[in-house]
C-alpha cells in the first residue's frame, strides 16, 4: 500500500469514483434497484444554531495521565461495567421528539421518514448530493445529515422534522463528537483526511491528514482518550489520540484484501469490535495495546454493528448474504443467524428505544427492514428512495451522542 501523507485534491478525482463504502461489493452483491423518492421542499427552521452546546467547564487539555483517566471535560462514565450503561432512559432533551426512523437515500439525495409504529413514510426531506448517514448531535438536540459529493451537513430539527441551512463541509461521509463536546469530527475518506469542526460552531478547526484511503467508521475508548478508525482502503486500522488529535498506532488487519467497515467498543470497554467485509466477519482488538487482533467469522459482507439495548449482544448486518448475525459477548461467538426473507441487503441501522426492534436499511434494495430482536422475524419491509444508507433511530436513550448513527452513552 503507498502511504499518502498529505490530502490529495478534492474535486473530480472524488466525484467520478464513486465512495467505497456505499458502492461496496458490487461484484457480489446484488445491482441498485432504482427508486424515485417524492420530495418534498426543505422548509427553513426557526433556529439556525445547531451546533452542539459544550458542556459547562470543559477540564484543560493534559498529555500525561493515569491510565483509564478519563479525557477531561466528558460525562462520567456511568457504569464502568457496561459504557452503554445510561443507553436505558430517554434524557430529558429528547423525551418529546417523535419516535421516527431517518432514512439517508443516497442514490435520491432525500431523507425518508418513516413512522415505526405505522411502517410508513410520512415525510421526504431534499438534502445534499448523495447523504451517507444520519447522526445525532453531541448534545442530542440536532441531527445532521452528512452528503459526501455534496460537501454538506443537513441540519435536522428532530422535534418538527424540519431541516434547516446546509453547512459547507468538505466530503463528510461520516461524523463523530469527541467525548468531551467540544469538537465534531467528520471522517472523509475520499479526501483521506480528519476534518474537525467546532462543535457549536460547526466552523473549521484544523484538518488532519491521513495515510489510508477510506477512513468511514469509528468509536472512541471507554476512558474518552482515543478513538480506532477503521480504513476500507488497504484494510487498515488508526489509533488517534483525541486531545492531540494525532495518529498514534496504526495496524494493517492479517487478510489479505481486508475491508474493515463499522468500529465499536464492547460494552466493558476492554475491545472494539470491527466488521471486516471482505474476510466475513469480526476482528476483535485490544485497543489499548493495539496487538494482532483475534477473528470470529459472521458472514459475508459483514458491515454495520448494532448493540443490543441490554448490552448482550451484538446485531451484525451480513450485506452480502441478507442475514443478521448475532454475537453474544459472554459467550465470545456468534450464537444465531437470521435470513432476511425475499432476498436483502442489510447495511447500517439502530435499535428502538425499547430495544424490541432493528431498524437497517437495504442499500441494494431501495427499502428498510424492520427486525424482531428477540426472534429475527422480519415486522416490514418498507420502500424508501434509492440506495438508502446509515439510517437513524431516534429518539435514542442516553446522554450524549459520539455520533454515527446513534452511539451513545
Amino acid at each position: 500500500m503507498v502511504r499518502v501523507t498529505t490530502p490529495p485534491p478534492r474535486g473530480a478525482a472524488r466525484r467520478t469514483r464513486g465512495h467505497l463504502r456505499t458502492w461496496l461489493l458490487a461484484a457480489v452483491c446484488f445491482a441498485a434497484l432504482a427508486g424515485t423518492a417524492a420530495c418534498a421542499g426543505t422548509p427553513r427552521h426557526e433556529e439556525q444554531t445547531f451546533g452542539s452546546a459544550p458542556p459547562d467547564q470543559p477540564g484543560p487539555r493534559t498529555d500525561g495521565h493515569p491510565p483509564g483517566t478519563p479525557l477531561p471535560g466528558m460525562p462520567p462514565v456511568a457504569d464502568p461495567s457496561d459504557v452503554y450503561g445510561a443507553d436505558r432512559r430517554l434524557a430529558a432533551a429528547v423525551r418529546d421528539f417523535p419516535a421516527r426512523v431517518y432514512v439517508p437515500d443516497s442514490g435520491s439525495d432525500t431523507v425518508s421518514v418513516i413512522d415505526p409504529a405505522s411502517y410508513r413514510v410520512v415525510g421526504t426531506i431534499r438534502v445534499g448530493h448523495r447523504p451517507q448517514h444520519v447522526v445525532p448531535s453531541w448534545d442530542l438536540r440536532t441531527l445532521w445529515v452528512g452528503s459526501d459529493l455534496g460537501d454538506t451537513l443537513t441540519p435536522i430539527d428532530p422535534r418538527t422534522g424540519r431541516a434547516g441551512t446546509p453547512v459547507p463541509v468538505p466530503d463528510p461521509y461520516n461524523l463523530y463528537f469527541t467525548p468531551d463536546g467540544r469538537y465534531a469530527v467528520v471522517l472523509a475518506a475520499d479526501d483521506r483526511r480528519i476534518v474537525l469542526l467546532d462543535a457549536h460552531t460547526m466552523k473549521e478547526v484544523r484538518s488532519v491528514p491521513l495515510d489510508c484511503a477510506g477512513a468511514g467508521h469509528a468509536d472512541f475508548s471507554a476512558d474518552g482518550r482515543y478513538f480506532v478508525v477503521s480504513c476500507e482502503g488497504g484494510g487498515t486500522l488508526l489509533k488517534v489520540d483525541t486531545a492531540r488529535m494525532e495518529v498514534v498506532a496504526r495496524r494493517v488487519l492479517p487478510h489479505t484484501g481486508a475491508m474493515p467497515q463499522d468500529v465499536r467498543l464492547a460494552p466493558d470497554g476492554s475491545r472494539f469490535l470491527v466488521a471486516d467485509a471482505a474476510a466475513n466477519g469480526l476482528w476483535i482488538l485490544d485497543g489499548a495495546a493495539f496487538s494482532e487482533p483475534s477473528f470470529v467469522p459472521t458472514g459475508k459482507g459483514a458491515h454495520g454493528l448494532h448493540i443490543s439495548r441490554d448490552s448482550r449482544e451484538l446485531y451484525v448486518s451480513n450485506r452480502a448474504e441478507g442475514t443478521v448475525s448475532v454475537y453474544d459477548f459472554a459467550k465470545h461467538r456468534v450464537t444465531r443467524k437470521w435470513r432476511l426473507p425475499g432476498g436483502a441487503s442489510p447495511d447500517t441501522g439502530g435499535v428502538s428505544a425499547d430495544g424490541r426492534v432493528l431498524w437497517l436499511s437495504g442499500l441494494h434494495h431501495s427499502v428498510v427492514y424492520a427486525i424482531d430482536t428477540r426472534t429475527g422475524v422480519q415486522l416490514a419491509r418498507v420502500k424508501v428512495g434509492s440506495a438508502p444508507h446509515g439510517l437513524a433511530v431516534y429518539p435514542q436513550p442516553g446522554r450524549y451522542s459520539l455520533g454515527h448513527t446513534g452511539i451513545l452513552r
